[in-house]
């Protein structure tokens, strides 16, 4: 493998081309494992950004794909429709809390917010009551296309560059109290206030519900999501929720608001909707919402992909579906859960870990200083698995057929590589 030129002409996503960190030359995978050239086999705990649910070369994904490649492979969604969507949009709207009930099959997560951003203007705009504000909450992060950026933290994100370039949105402090912890009221008094005093423009709210991902690997209590749904009621206030990396089953619960027991108005999904397989996402609304959009000027919803709803995507969807519904999923990331409350708790005791927490099958550990990525990856790769830190934060989100020996290799390595990094 070429990797000379790869680091030469070749930009990673997050990389310097100045001074590029180690890519790792990886040629198949297998089950949980990534396989590099050189045959070492890793154990994944990234699910490859949180996508790879089932592991890799699944038989039933393959034949998803083998089975719809040799009908189609893509044709145009508009004004033509296919047996793959019609089947994946049935599972998703029986999937979902009841009121949501139309879908938008995007391209890839960020574009699956956009169009939520999108449909929330439109809608507020047909209603003759143009609104041109979204609230959000600080250390929340949405994807790096424009608009999924101007509802990313400003200050606290890798997108604090585009500051004063981005339209400006309002940003509630983020919850303290954590799943585990005491509900404490006072969490929600900044989000009220900002709320109430904003009403009029705000055409929506949009947060990750319990889970906020790349911002921070914070883990909120409930009742927070619970008392943002009843101040959205109250203000008369979309709610969308990102679950593009909480969604299918990553926190517990096949959904993440299914946590707080409420519905939005508006869900986002993605990464692990394919298995890990290709690229596809959804935007699903009410028809409240949708009809709304569609009773305006324009008299349709102003989007349309060049690859939405591709075929290829949604057949490997709906296998992908179809295994984790068919299997006992629940039981695989509670188990994944329990491991890691016991695994996790004593890497807090090393003088650089700031706090380790967990949900379903999340385990994050959280340092004081940033991690050297280039260096504390090599001991990962030494220990045989692969974790991609960033800033703070060494985290795993790993498939869901993870048993306890695969979660204690994980956690070895992660212990190790803060030795390594930080001294005994």
């Amino acid at each position: 493998m070429d990797t000379e030129f790869d680091r030469q002409h070749i930009w990673h996503p997050y990389t310097s081309t100045i001074d590029p960190i180690p890519c790792y030359p990886v040629k198949g995978a297998e089950g949980l494992e990534l396989i590099l050239e050189d045959g070492t086999r890793l154990l994944d705990g990234m699910s490859s950004w949180w996508a790879a649910i089932h592991g890799y070369n699944h038989p039933v994904l393959n034949e998803a794909v083998e089975s719809q490649l040799k009908q189609m492979s893509h044709v145009m969604f508009g004004g033509i429709t296919h047996q793959p969507a019609i089947a994946l949009c049935k599972k998703l709207v029986a999937m979902t809390a009841e009121p949501l009930e139309k879908v938008f099959l995007c391209d890839s997560g960020s574009i699956s917010v956009e169009v939520a951003l999108k449909m929330a203007l439109q809608y507020w705009h047909a209603l003759g009551r143009p609104k041109d504000k979204f609230l959000t909450l600080r250390h929340g992060y949405h994807g790096d296309s424009f608009a999924a950026m101007s509802v990313t933290d400003p200050d606290n994100s890798m997108h604090s560059l585009y500051k004063g370039f981005l339209p400006e949105h309002i940003f509630a402090q983020s919850p303290e109290s954590g799943f585990f912890d005491a509900w404490n009221e006072d969490d929600i008094s900044d989000f009220a206030q900002k709320l109430e005093q904003n009403r009029d423009r705000i055409a929506a709210v949009i947060l990750e519900p319990i889970v906020q991902g790349a911002g921070g690997m914070r883990i909120y209590h409930p009742t927070y999501l619970r008392r943002v749904r009843e101040l959205c009621d109250e203000h008369n206030v979309l709610l969308i929720c990102d679950e593009i990396a909480t969604g299918f089953g990553r926190t517990g619960k096949l959904f993440a608001y299914e946590h707080a027991e409420i519905t939005p108005d508006i869900l986002c999904l993605g990464k692990a909707l394919t298995g890990g397989y290709m690229t596809l996402a959804a935007t699903i609304t009410t028809s409240h919402v949708a009809d709304t959009v569609c009773s305006g000027k324009a008299g349709c919803f102003m989007h349309g992909p060049t690859f939405m709803a591709n075929p290829l995507a949604c057949a490997v969807a709906n296998a992908s579906l179809e295994l984790l519904t068919n299997q006992n999923w629940q039981q695989k990331v509670h188990s994944i859960e329990n491991h890691l409350s016991t695994l996790l708790p004593p890497l807090k005791n090393h003088h650089a870990v700031k706090d380790v927490r967990w949900l379903g099958a999340i385990g994050v550990v959280e340092t004081h200083n940033n991690v050297d990525v280039a260096e504390i990856q090599k001991v990962f790769v030494k220990e045989k698995v692969w974790i991609r830190p960033f800033g703070r934060l060494i985290y795993i989100m790993p498939p869901f057929d993870m048993e306890e020996h695969h979660l204690s290799a994980l956690v070895r390595a992660i212990q190790k590589g803060v030795e390594h990094c930080f001294g005994e």
